[in-house]
């Protein structure tokens, strides 16, 4: 007897275990009500017997869609680029459709390869975080697409999901104001990144409010990775430090090797110096100190991104830029040294 690969389940093989015509089947698997609940409990039980899957090229090819989406992100090395992809493979998963996930690394020439792969597999439409800034390939994509991330900001009139950073950069000044920190060290990454803009930005809106000159805050930049992080961070300790020794992190990856860097100089967080993230990514919780920092809503963006593309492809497209609201996560890294600290501590609070 020959060994070799099971022959694959057709329809007829599906309609001759059920004793139905092919026709039936095909309504079943259609979700037609106009099937009795015999006729259809015969039909799934004779699919689940032989194993037969639809051809969905084919039924793509009937019905115009492929039941694929494409996601093109930045870095999917990064835990807060991961929590996006599966927040948006769950939500497409209700659906019943499956999600294409590539990552560009931040090079255009890799997005452009990424979108023609997408073009040529065919999917329905696509979630981007773009990285050129002029995305010319765009006007060839000929598909509905969603952007998504701070870079998105730069075509406002694409529909775009992403953190609202000016809120959680506020929240992230208030907490630091409040526990007694001011005038912040800032670590943010590098120039050619929209986010960086948008945070010092936000920062300095801060500042001006509360009558702060922004420009006495220290500000290091470095890669938007651990190894950067230590780096910029063991930048701050070498340098002459103005006001409280507090670290505002523009990444929590960054914000992560800062911490390593304050350990290795023989200091300790947060009672030399505190330390704020930014992104909330799950590995912070399990730092020492836990890492305070301000959660962006990484999951949700991809769920509110593959909903917001749906309702594109379906032809109830929205407009404009969706703001999602940040949190502050309170852990161990931010020391409270403001002047109601000791009576706070004195009342047990």
């Amino acid at each position: 007897m020959k060994n070799g690969p099971r022959q694959r389940a057709t329809i007829i093989d599906v309609a001759e275990r059920a004793g139905v015509s092919k026709s039936t089947v095909a309504r079943v698997l259609a979700g037609s009500a106009s099937i009795s609940d015999e006729a259809r409990d015969r039909v799934l039980k004779a699919v689940a017997a032989t194993g037969y899957e639809r051809n969905h090229l084919a039924v793509g090819m009937r019905s115009g869609r492929s039941g694929l989406l494409g996601l093109v992100i930045p870095d999917i090395t990064n835990p807060f680029w991961a929590e996006v992809a599966r927040g948006a493979q769950d939500r497409a998963a209700k659906d019943d459709i499956s999600l294409l996930v590539f990552s560009s690394d931040w090079d255009a020439g890799k997005e452009a390869t990424h979108l023609r792969a997408l073009r040529r597999a065919r999917v329905d439409g696509a979630i981007i975080n773009p990285v050129a800034d002029n995305f010319d390939d765009l006007d060839r994509f000929g598909l509905p697409f969603v952007f998504i991330g701070s870079s998105a900001e730069r075509f406002p009139d694409t529909l775009s999901v992403g953190s609202d950073i000016a809120q959680a950069v506020r929240l992230g000044m208030d907490i630091l104001v409040e526990r007694g920190h001011p005038a912040p060290a800032l670590m943010l990454g590098p120039r050619s990144r929209l986010a960086r803009a948008r945070f010092l930005r936000a920062v300095h809106e801060h500042c001006v409010a509360r009558d702060i000159d922004p420009d006495i805050l220290l500000v290091e930049e470095s890669d938007y990775t651990v190894e950067g992080g230590r780096k910029a961070m063991g930048r701050l300790l070498a340098g002459p430090w103005r006001g409280s020794r507090a670290v505002f992190v523009a990444n929590d990856l960054m914000a992560l090797g800062a911490m390593i860097a304050v350990r290795e100089a023989g200091l300790r967080c947060p009672e030399d110096i505190s330390i704020l993230g930014f992104d909330g990514i799950p590995a912070g919780a399990f730092s020492w100190p836990g890492l305070t920092t301000i959660e962006k809503p990484g999951r949700q963006i991809g769920i509110r991104a593959v909903e917001c593309l749906l309702d594109q492809i379906s032809g109830r497209p929205e407009e404009g830029r969706i703001f999602l609201p940040c949190r502050l996560v309170e852990r161990g890294s931010l020391a409270d040294v403001s002047v109601s600290a000791p009576a706070r501590a004195a009342a047990g609070r």
